[in-house]
Order: C-alpha cells, then sequence, then structure tokens
C-alpha cells in the first residue's frame, strides 16, 4: 500500500487530517484550560458572595431597602476610594493595624510558652487552674473601662486588651494539645532513651501544633473584635473610629467601608495563618476529601 493511501484511511478512520491527529496540543491551548478552570473554581467558591454583594446594590436602588440606611454597595466602594484619595483611610488602616498585630504578637510570644508549660507541669496548671477560670470567665469588653481607667487612652490600653482578648483562647487550647499528646509516642520515645528535651522538641511540640494554632487563629478573630471596641470608646484614628465617627456625623457608606475593611483584615489575618500552619506542618496528611 502507498503512503498516500495509508494516509486516505487515517483521514477516515479519525474524521480528520492524518496531520491533525498526530499533531501535539498547542502549549497556548493547555494554559487557556488550566485558566478557565481556575477561574471556574473562584468563581464556584464565591458564588455566594457575588449573589450576596449583587443583592446588596440591587435592593437599595430597587426600593426594597431605604437606601439612606443601607446604600448600595458600589456607593461604599467610592466613599473608600474618596478616603484613600485623602489619606484618612492610609492612617486609619496603619493605627488599627499596628495597634492588632502588636498585641497579637506579644500574646503569641507570651501565652504559648505558658501555655505549653501549664500543659506539661501538672502542679503548675493545678496552681494556676482557678485563676485562668476566673480571667477567661471575665469579658474582655467588661474590663475596658478598667484598662482605660489604670492605663489612659493611649495606645498602652488598646494593646493591653487586645493582648488580654487573644491570651485566653491562646493558652486553652495550648493547655489542651499537651494534654492530648498520645500517651503512647511519649513513652516510646522515653524507651527510646530520648531527654527531656528531645522529648519536647520531637514529641509534644509537633503533635500539640494542629491545636496551638487553632489558639492562635480564635486569638486573631479576637484582637479585631476587642481592638474595634477600644477605638470606639477612645481614639483619635484607627478603623473602629472611622465606624463610629461615621455613625456620628450620618457618612453611612464610611461607616460600612470601615466595616468592609474590618473584615479584609481578619481575612487576610487568617489566611496568612493558615499559610504558615501548611507551612510548620507539612508532615501532617491532608484530610480525605
Amino acid at each position: 500500500m502507498s503512503s498516500l493511501e495509508t494516509l486516505t484511511l487515517l483521514e477516515l478512520a479519525h474524521g480528520r487530517p492524518a496531520s491533525l491527529a498526530y499533531a501535539k496540543p498547542s502549549p497556548l491551548r493547555g494554559l487557556a484550560r488550566s485558566a478557565f478552570r481556575k477561574l471556574a473554581a473562584i468563581g464556584h467558591r464565591s458564588l455566594l458572595l457575588i449573589v450576596l454583594l449583587s443583592v446588596w446594590e440591587s435592593a437599595p436602588r430597587l426600593g426594597l431597602i431605604d437606601a439612606v440606611f443601607l446604600p448600595p454597595f458600589s456607593e461604599v466602594i467610592a466613599a473608600g476610594w474618596q478616603l484613600a484619595h485623602t489619606g484618612e483611610l492610609y492612617a486609619d488602616v496603619t493605627a488599627s493595624l499596628l495597634r492588632a498585630l502588636s498585641g497579637f504578637l506579644i500574646s503569641v510570644v507570651l501565652i504559648i510558652p505558658l501555655g505549653l508549660a501549664v500543659g506539661w507541669y501538672a502542679r503548675l496548671g493545678s496552681l494556676l487552674n482557678q485563676f485562668i477560670e476566673i480571667c477567661r470567665n471575665t469579658a474582655p469588653l467588661a474590663l475596658l473601662p478598667v484598662f482605660i481607667l489604670l492605663l489612659g487612652i493611649g495606645e498602652l490600653s488598646k494593646v493591653s486588651m487586645v493582648v488580654y482578648s487573644c491570651a485566653w483562647p491562646l493558652l486553652l487550647n495550648t493547655i489542651a494539645a499537651v494534654k492530648q499528646v498520645d500517651p503512647l509516642l511519649i513513652k516510646s520515645a522515653r524507651t527510646m532513651g530520648a531527654t527531656p528535651q528531645q522529648l519536647f522538641r520531637k514529641v509534644i511540640l509537633p503533635a500539640a501544633l494542629p491545636t496551638i494554632f487553632v489558639g492562635i487563629r480564635l486569638a486573631s478573630a479576637a484582637a479585631m473584635l476587642v481592638l474595634v471596641a477600644s477605638e470606639m470608646v477612645g481614639a483619635k484614628a484607627g478603623l473602629g473610629y472611622l465606624i463610629i465617627n461615621s455613625q456620628y456625623s450620618f457618612l453611612i457608606p464610611q461607616m460600612y467601608f470601615g466595616i468592609l475593611g474590618i473584615t479584609v483584615i481578619g481575612l487576610t489575618f487568617n489566611a496568612v495563618l493558615e499559610a504558615l500552619e501548611r507551612r510548620f506542618m507539612r508532615w501532617k496528611a491532608p484530610a480525605a476529601v
């Protein structure tokens, strides 16, 4: 059979020219398909958010909700753009971030080692148990006037409030993390001659990390909650100040943009902590879907 006849038979079998049947797929086409799949996945995950924003935009314009008290989403974004243009937004965001990060990092550095010690040493845990229970059941916002009276309305009282609010989720989760370590792991390490330092570094800390990170993420949410409340009471800058000042001045779009700013910062904190958790726990097997 000649080469021409062979080519004709291949064309009839595949329904297309044989030269195309054996052609390699275009790299651009593969990239386009990959990008389309990623966009489709993002759209699927964000479908509910898109619907909520669409309702927020359309309901005031259709008269279903009073636009004075709930302006359309586009007006809220326009108000935020105006705040950014004047520089006020930068000052408020910077002030809130510095306070939140300072208090959060101080609490992480101080409280996690304390939680590890309380969880590991039973006598220390029994000594501090009543004090911890009293403090953790005292709402941080109820102590806000006390912090202001003792520390003033400056930065110290706000950072101290953040440290106090972050302390209890961090402490309780760290204590629980240490106590929940499998005793068989500890016994096996001791049987193999591990020193106390090796036991803590190689067994206790890795096994406790997942629960500790849960406490860290809960503490980040508590930090933003208490920070906004403290900025509403006594501050001249910050997103909490922006929200309450906009309410008093009846600048409703700016008020809603301040609330959105708090939400975005909280989501950013959570995303960063999730990335750190994946980085420090690469040994952990992913959960089955």
